[in-house]
């Protein structure tokens, strides 16, 4: 949904041509190890909570692996959304530029990912001794999967740039994201199965590969003394309409001592009794906007929310709206009606986001931010 309210805010610039030119940006020119190569930093910045990007994009070798590898789309995003939050903790938006993961291959990943082997399994799949880097426990026997499930799904890199001397940018710091089980499915004797992981020992676990892993990653050239920083994601199961969350980081200097912060992050589905219990107020917030909607749009087929809280705080919500619309008139008309209850409804420090959906498409969006005195609306 994030791409949503960026196509949002850049259809508003080029309406009002407030949209940056070709001339507002900075040549410069990359170092990487002994290679360097020309690129442009734009100097246009859509808020401080975005980082600007280098240009030419240059995808990751392990694009896409993210999706295939999570349960969900939720966590998917947030996997990747919460990471760029954790990382505005050590590389400032004002100051550091970001670029996709450029330093681990998609080979790399794929053997981390896997279990750690006896000499027999190496064989047995062709491997060679120094390709048993999995940090997933052995497995010498099917029948004890639930005993040693998978605890680490997926391996996310960012890499944060920092202009240097002259018109350069090097390589300032990376962050690591570390998606991690807390529900294991697997297949015994053609039946599925599944081992709902506990929070402590997910804890545990996530630390002891982030651990492993930074030792890993300072043998990578070019990561061998830059600040790296790893994040412990818990990923929801597959049947979750809300995505998980990152719930610890822990941050490497130069060697590989890892010093451990909490984060406080959750999501939390509206309506739902964890709603009512944690955070009442919001949850009769949620329930008020929803009655006003079914008092003057009678066919709606269901509201749902998702909202973020950090430090127990309410940070964001987003809304989906289902109807069954008959005309164009009727979407506008509806998505004016919302922009004006979401600023009676909601916190004004909160972004809220309401996405206003038919059967079969999205037909508006309507985003209010903390420092919008009105909410931005968007008919498709």
């Amino acid at each position: 949904m994030r791409k949503y309210m960026i196509l949002s805010f850049l259809l508003v610039f080029v309406l009002s041509g407030c949209l940056p030119n070709v001339d507002d940006q900075d040549e410069v020119v990359k170092k990487n190890n002994k290679t360097e190569e020309k690129a442009i930093i734009p100097k246009y910045q859509i808020s401080e909570s975005y980082y600007r990007t280098l240009t030419p994009f240059k995808p990751s070798s392990v694009r896409g692996m993210v999706v295939s590898n999570l349960n969900n789309r939720f966590d998917s995003d947030e996997f990747e959304e919460g990471l760029l939050r954790i990382s505005q903790r050590n590389f400032p938006t004002d100051t550091y530029i970001f670029q996709e993961g450029q330093y681990i291959n998609k080979k790399t990943i794929t053997g981390w990912l896997r279990r750690k082997m006896t000499s027999g399994q190496l064989q047995e799949k062709g491997l060679k001794e120094n390709e048993n880097i999995g940090l997933n426990p052995l497995l010498e026997n099917e029948a004890d999967q639930e005993k040693n499930p998978i605890y680490l799904a997926h391996i996310l890199e960012h890499d944060y740039l920092v202009k240097s001397e002259g018109d350069t940018v090097k390589l300032g710091g990376v962050s690591i994201g570390l998606a991690l089980n807390s529900v294991y499915y697997y297949k015994l004797d053609g039946a599925e199965k599944k081992v709902e992981i506990p929070n402590n020992v997910i804890e545990s676990e996530g630390k002891r590969i982030a651990e492993e892993l930074i030792g890993q990653l300072r043998k990578i050239k070019g990561l061998e003394s830059v600040p790296i920083t790893i994040g412990l994601f818990k990923q929801q199961d597959k049947t979750s309409i809300v995505p998980g969350n990152y719930f610890a980081y822990g941050t490497a200097e130069s060697g590989t001592s890892l010093e451990w912060n909490k984060v406080e992050e959750e999501y939390v589905l509206f309506p739902s009794t964890e709603a009512t219990e944690k955070h009442r107020d919001d949850a009769q917030q949620f329930d008020t906007f929803k009655n006003n909607v079914g008092q003057y749009f009678s066919n709606y087929n269901g509201i749902v929310g998702r909202a973020l809280y950090i430090n127990n705080e309410l940070n964001k919500i987003s809304i989906d709206v289902t109807m069954q619309f008959y005309g164009k008139t009727e979407v506008i008309g509806f998505s004016q009606y919302i922009a004006s209850l979401i600023v009676e409804s909601f916190p004004k420090y909160a972004t809220t986001e309401v996405n206003v959906n038919s059967v079969t498409n999205q037909e508006a969006l309507i985003l209010k931010e903390p420092d919008m005195d009105e909410p931005f609306v968007h008919i498709y």
